[in-house]
């Protein structure tokens, strides 16, 4: 792995990185300041804004018409698959799974003449980790990283211009095999401890599996950027992953927040979907899924792993997801819930729509159904879909005004949390460390932010943050400093909420706060003496620091899921810290966003007993696949809305205004529209425009349409047809 040498003198921010990487045992690490810009300015980048995954070749039934196909596999048929999507016009980068695929080369040594089978990840009882056959999850090696960059380069030479390397994932129930034995002798320069055999053993072995995918992950970064200089080129690097909350619920290590730190990597897909945020979690004692509120925060968890870093992140929404064995119906409404909770995420506006597009429009499900039963995917649902996926290449909006509760409150997150999932002690399943503290602000309208540890280090990191809360029950900090920034944070204005009783059993092991000579009990003390606060600090009471403060919950923040008294409590302190710093507090039963012309909006259940919001206007349901007008939207408990607002898109000429396919201007005055349009093939497609006047001629590839509607009190022009994957030329004579 390639050291970046520190500028001298080292500015604090790089003294961080520096203490956190000898932290986790790695090789110094560049700033984000120091690295080259994540790629160089590129004026064809904005067409880069809605992408799709695929592992086969250009079909009709995948013709999303995105402005990247990302070819899935690193095999031999590579080429051969990226030239039929190329040939259709889509811009080109290519994904391969880091922790397992068909590696079957380099597991029984025809790569480098060593069999590496002892490296597939192990459970305790020696059985190994698969996904399916002889596809393992591996232990990587450091040959391993070397295989990757064999079919990299495969990808490399067929002209991708970004290469993304998947779900670096390794399972919590690993860490027996005898090539892990190895890495940990090396790594900690003693004898393997197993997992299960104690705190301290499993603390360990989240550790090392965070390094060993970080340090595969670099070796091909590397190799990327090598090859960048030598030929001119740059191809980006990005790291398609689920989640911090989601991986620490499934009971993975991956090393999320430390890779927007390595040199080369340019950001990250947002792996967020049904599949995740269905999860269960536990709110006022109840169990159950809550689709909306979990996709929100981990949609808000993997952009804090960018933000204030100069890098980007990409994120998911799929319209169905893996489990096979659900209906049209439970698709549809979790997908909505996830798109709606990617939307109320402003900063972000680039988009994987969907991947895997032939198990969309080609499924039939539920598959546990027999198989006369399955159904295809209804119209409607296609026509919705694409309508949605061509408006995605439209968020980047200037203007952005939320209708919501109080503004500026995060929960802090480590990467650690992923640590303390196994035995013989983990954490609370239900990750009541993290939903106990967001969940209930969450819930009463507040788009509440987690906010990752580990880069508050970054400068203007915190920026937004009025309100913080804090636990290190279920993680720790890996580096002491992180705790300078937050204190400087307080200080200068910040309201710091500690919920700690200072009972995790992982506070015993051997970390930071304990060694090097320091003495301290737990990670919490070390904070407070940062702050000025020494051990005869009182839970429950609020102490005034600079402009800001410090307020101590002695309570263990899973404990405060299980009743309603305990999210009230969570509620009461964020509003006592948000008075406290003359903050206004607002509380709602819903989340509404406008991102220029488009509203999005979600109406929350479990919330406050108040009248559901009402907006009056002209708007359009861009979940509707009619596309009709709404002149009044009740957000009710439960709904999700993505509207486009008719008034605020108003131009003063004709203009289109959605379409369920791909529709490219070409030249056009007041008395004619021109668009090249295509789509999947064999799908019902619509198009709205806004006329002054009713058309003369609608003509489709030379033929005249009869399929349209005109509205003289909307000013709109609905124009329907079957979509076709090659392009045809639409005229609106007006």
């Amino acid at each position: 792995m390639r050291i970046v040498a520190a500028p001298q003198p080292l500015n604090s921010m790089h003294k961080s990185f520096l203490l956190l990487s000898a932290t986790l045992g790695l090789a110094p690490l560049a700033t984000a300041a120091d690295l080259p810009p994540p790629f160089p300015p590129d004026t064809n980048q904005i067409l880069e804004r809605t992408c799709f995954q695929t592992g086969k070749a250009w079909s009709p039934d995948a013709n999303l018409r995105s402005d990247v196909a990302i070819v899935y596999g690193i095999d031999a048929g590579l080429p051969q698959r990226i030239g039929t999507w190329r040939d259709r016009g889509y811009r080109i980068h290519v994904m391969t799974g880091v922790a397992w695929g068909e590696y079957q080369d380099y597991l029984y040594g025809r790569f480098d003449g060593i069999n590496h089978e002892d490296e597939a990840q192990t459970e305790r009882n020696g059985s190994k980790i698969g996904h399916g056959g002889d596809v393992y999850y591996m232990c990587p090696g450091t040959n391993y990283g070397k295989f990757l960059c064999v079919g990299v380069q495969r990808a490399l030479d067929a002209g991708a211009e970004a290469i993304h390397l998947e779900e670096p994932e390794f399972w919590d129930r690993a860490g027996y095999s005898e090539g892990f034995k190895r890495e940990w002798q090396s790594y900690y320069q003693e004898a393997w401890l197993a997992p299960h055999s104690s705190v301290d053993a499993r603390w360990r072995t989240g550790k090392l599996k965070y390094f060993l995918y970080r340090r595969a992950l670099q070796q091909v970064f590397d190799y990327v950027q090598a090859y960048n200089q030598k030929t001119g080129r740059h191809v980006r690097c990005y790291v398609p992953t689920h989640s911090l909350l989601n991986y620490a619920q499934w009971c993975i290590v991956s090393p999320e927040s430390s890779l927007a730190q390595l040199n080369g990597c340019d950001g990250y897909i947002a792996q967020v979907w049904t599949g995740t945020s269905r999860e269960p979690n536990k709110f006022r004692g109840e169990v159950r899924s809550r689709t909306f509120e979990t996709a929100f925060l981990e949609y808000g968890m993997m952009q804090n792993l960018v933000r204030a870093t100069g890098r980007s992140v990409w994120y998911l929404n799929d319209p169905i997801e893996d489990n096979p064995n659900h209906d049209w119906t439970d698709y549809r409404v979790n997908w909505e819930s996830t798109l709606v909770a990617s939307l109320l995420q402003p900063d972000v506006w680039q988009y994987e729509v969907a991947p895997w597009p032939e198990r969309i429009f080609n499924g039939r499900y539920p598959r546990s159904a027999p198989r006369d039963e399955r159904q295809a995917i209804p119209p409607a649902y296609a026509t919705e879909l694409q309508t949605v996926m061509t408006t995605l290449n439209d968020l980047k909006q200037p203007r952005v005004e939320w209708d919501c509760g109080t503004t500026g409150i995060g929960v802090l997150a480590s990467d650690s949390m992923m640590f303390q999932r196994g035995q013989p002690t983990p954490s609370d399943p239900w990750l009541g460390n993290f939903y106990g503290l967001a969940m209930p602000l969450l819930k009463r309208g507040l788009p509440v932010t987690p906010v990752q540890l580990e880069n508050v280090t970054v400068p203007h990191a915190l920026d937004n943050q009025r309100v913080l809360f804090l636990s290190y029950d279920g993680q720790k900090p890996l580096s002491p400093a992180v705790h300078a920034p937050l204190a400087q944070w307080v200080k200068a204005g910040g309201v710091l909420v500690v919920c700690d009783a200072d009972a995790d059993p992982y506070l015993g092991v051997r970390e930071w706060w304990n060694r090097d000579g320091n003495h301290y009990l737990t990670p919490r003390q070390h904070l407070f003496a940062q702050l000025g606060l020494d051990d005869s600090v009182a839970p429950e009471q609020y102490y005034r620091l600079g402009k800001g403060g410090l307020l101590w919950l002695h309570e263990r923040p899973a404990s405060l899921t299980t009743s309603v008294a305990g999210a009230e409590r969570i509620v009461a302190a964020a509003k006592f810290a948000c008075q406290a710093i003359g903050l206004a507090w607002r509380e709602k039963n819903y989340l509404l966003l406008r991102r220029g012309p488009y509203m999005v909006a979600a109406g929350m259940d479990e919330s406050l007993a108040a009248a559901p919001r009402v907006v009056k206007g002209r708007f359009v349901n861009l979940f509707d696949a009619r596309l009709q007008v709404q002149t009044q939207v009740v957000i009710q408990p439960g709904s999700r809305q993505f509207l486009l607002d008719l008034n605020a898109a108003r131009t003063g000429r004709p203009h289109l205004l959605a379409a369920a396919c791909k529709a490219l201007p070409q030249a056009a005055n007041h008395s004619q529209l021109r668009f090249t349009v295509e789509g999947v093939a064999q799908t019902p497609a619509i198009m709205l425009f806004a006329a002054a006047h009713a058309p003369k001629a609608v003509m489709l590839a030379g033929q005249k349409l009869e399929t349209f509607e005109y509205s003289a009190k909307e000013h709109l022009l609905w124009v329907h047809f079957t979509n076709e994957a090659a392009p045809r030329e639409l005229v609106v004579t007006l």
